[in-house]
């Protein structure tokens, strides 16, 4: 928990703003509890930064926080190359039943844009605590806007990893929000996942949560 937290200090402190923040509730089978996220995406002339922190609050007694969990990645802007993005990531975290990492990723990621949806690809090395040899991840994300009202955003994970024999993960959570007010939204999340907790699991969690931007200006933040 001590180095997620002092990365969490280093962030934070930096110059950067957080966009949103928000708050979920958990009803997925014997789940039923609160989830925070801090989410920030910030470019600049030299890529972009993303990052997000999650907190669990499912400790046993109490509610308090019984995971945390972050990622970071950073995207580089090569002049001459706009159709891709080399990146290194780093996943981490801490939970009441043990550690999430660390995870280090690297690659690169290329945008595409189907005029009426765009989505960006990350084709990925993945070095992984809980696995030994080399792994491979793709990722794919979206965040599109409508109307200026609603938002449909996630991702999609598919990643191999294990020890004497190598298994495949996919993770994919979409969201839709709908902006009720300047600065909040409410709407929905659901978790897909097999292999992820445990292998030959397959799992939907669905959540109801609000969102605060605190980018938002004229429009909605994108």
């Amino acid at each position: 928990m001590k180095h997620i937290l002092i990365v969490i200090f280093i962030i934070l402190s930096s110059e950067v703003y957080c966009q949103n923040l928000q708050i979920h509730y958990d009803y997925g089978k014997d789940r039923n509890f609160f989830t925070t996220t801090f989410e920030m995406f910030n470019p600049d002339d030299y890529g972009s930064t993303f990052w997000f922190i999650d907190f669990d609050f499912n400790q046993k007694g109490n509610k308090s926080i019984s995971k945390a969990y972050l990622e970071i990645a950073r995207y580089i802007k090569i002049e001459g190359f706009d159709w891709f993005e080399p990146t290194i990531q780093y996943n981490d975290g801490i939970a009441d039943w043990g550690r999430l990492g660390p995870i280090w990723l690297g690659g690169i990621k290329r945008g595409f844009d189907l005029e009426f949806f765009k989505f960006n690809t990350e084709l990925l090395y993945r070095n992984d605590y809980f696995s030994d040899g080399k792994d491979a991840q793709i990722t794919i994300t979206w965040n599109e806007f409508y109307f200026d009202l609603f938002c449909f955003k996630g991702f999609f994970d598919i990643w191999t990893t294990g020890n004497d024999k190598k298994f495949t993960v996919v993770l994919t959570e979409p969201q839709l929000w709908m902006r009720v007010w300047k600065h909040l939204s409410i709407g929905i999340e659901l978790e897909f996942s097999n292999n992820f907790i445990a292998q030959n699991l397959f799992q939907i969690n669905p959540t109801v949560a609000l969102n605060w931007n605190f980018s938002y200006k004229d429009k909605v933040a994108k």
